[in-house]
Parts: C-alpha cells; sequence; structure tokens
C-alpha cells in the first residue's frame, strides 16, 4: 500500500493556475441559470420595489439581460393566467416568489407555492394560473431570450404540438 496522499502525487492544483477554470461571468449550465433564478429571488431589494399588480392584464417587467438571456419578473393578481403555451427555442427556469401559482401539464395540475422552482427545455407546453385568493409574483430565466410564446388551445394535447417531446420535464410561462 502506498502512503504517498493524492496532494503529494498531483500537487497543488492552486499552485497550478493554467488548470483552474476562469470563474464564467454569466450562467452556461442549467444548475447555473438555477442558480442566478435562486440569487435573484434571495435579492428582494432588486426586484421587490418594481412589482405591480394590474387586473386588467398579467403585469411583467424586465428585470435583467445577459449574453443570450433574460429575466423576467411577473405579478399575477387571482384568476389571472397565461393561457396553454410553448417557448419556441428557448429554455428556461422559473421559480415561484410570492403567493401559489397552478401550473397545467398534459402530465397533470400542481399547486406550486413561494421558493418552488421548475426547469423546462424547449417544446415544453403548459398553463401558468393563479387560483389562488391572494397575489402571486414569479420570477423567469430564458436561454435565449423569450422571441416566441406559442398559445395552444386547452384541448390540445402535447403530443399533437409541434416539437414537443409531450412534456419536457417542467414548466414555466411568461
Amino acid at each position: 500500500m502506498n502512503s504517498d496522499s493524492d496532494l503529494q502525487i498531483a500537487g497543488d492544483i492552486l499552485e497550478v493556475p493554467h488548470l483552474l477554470q476562469a470563474p464564467r461571468e454569466h450562467p452556461a449550465t442549467v444548475a447555473e441559470f438555477a442558480g442566478l433564478a435562486r440569487s435573484v429571488a434571495a435579492d428582494r431589494a432588486e426586484w421587490e420595489h418594481l412589482v405591480r399588480y394590474d387586473a386588467t392584464a398579467r403585469w411583467y417587467h424586465r428585470l435583467r439581460t445577459g449574453p443570450g438571456y433574460e429575466v423576467w419578473l411577473l405579478s399575477w393578481v387571482p384568476g389571472q393566467g397565461s393561457g396553454r403555451h410553448g417557448h419556441g427555442p428557448s429554455s428556461g427556469v422559473w421559480t415561484v416568489l410570492g403567493g401559489t401559482l397552478t401550473e397545467r401539464t398534459a402530465r397533470g395540475t400542481r399547486a406550486l407555492r413561494a421558493g418552488t422552482q421548475r426547469v423546462f427545455a424547449p417544446g415544453y407546453v403548459h398553463e401558468v394560473v393563479n387560483d389562488a385568493l391572494e397575489p402571486a409574483v414569479s420570477l423567469h430565466v430564458y436561454y435565449p431570450g423569450l422571441t416566441e410564446m406559442p398559445m395552444y388551445s386547452p384541448q390540445c394535447s402535447a403530443a399533437a404540438v409541434p416539437g414537443t417531446d409531450a412534456d419536457a420535464g417542467a414548466a414555466p410561462a411568461r
């Protein structure tokens, strides 16, 4: 059995700067986008003063942009919903910041409370509604930035939606 430690064999990685990856200025992976959404959500001072509630239309505000991505803040008064829609070529992460939102997909319906985070890929189709009695707020990160949001009838099955893979895996909507 060899008594040499891994450090003695490989050396101190901090002394080999060319082996270290430079920190990224902007997210590039699903985990990094989810982390971005969590960090923005945690920084209430950045977004809370911007929230508006509009009884006639869903309110939204682009909070931040980066290379190829956008961060949106949305509010939902009771009864407001997105309609059944997709996100074109965009993937995304969305987080419920306050209140409760209901998400409907081909796989079923789920209530999402503050702190819940969902991730989705292109082709994901869903509907988001505020079925609660209190307003709700959500944060949405899209990559690439949202360029289209095709709408679908409630009767349209995910299998009939071009480019979907029935239920790509999570949820969101602006």
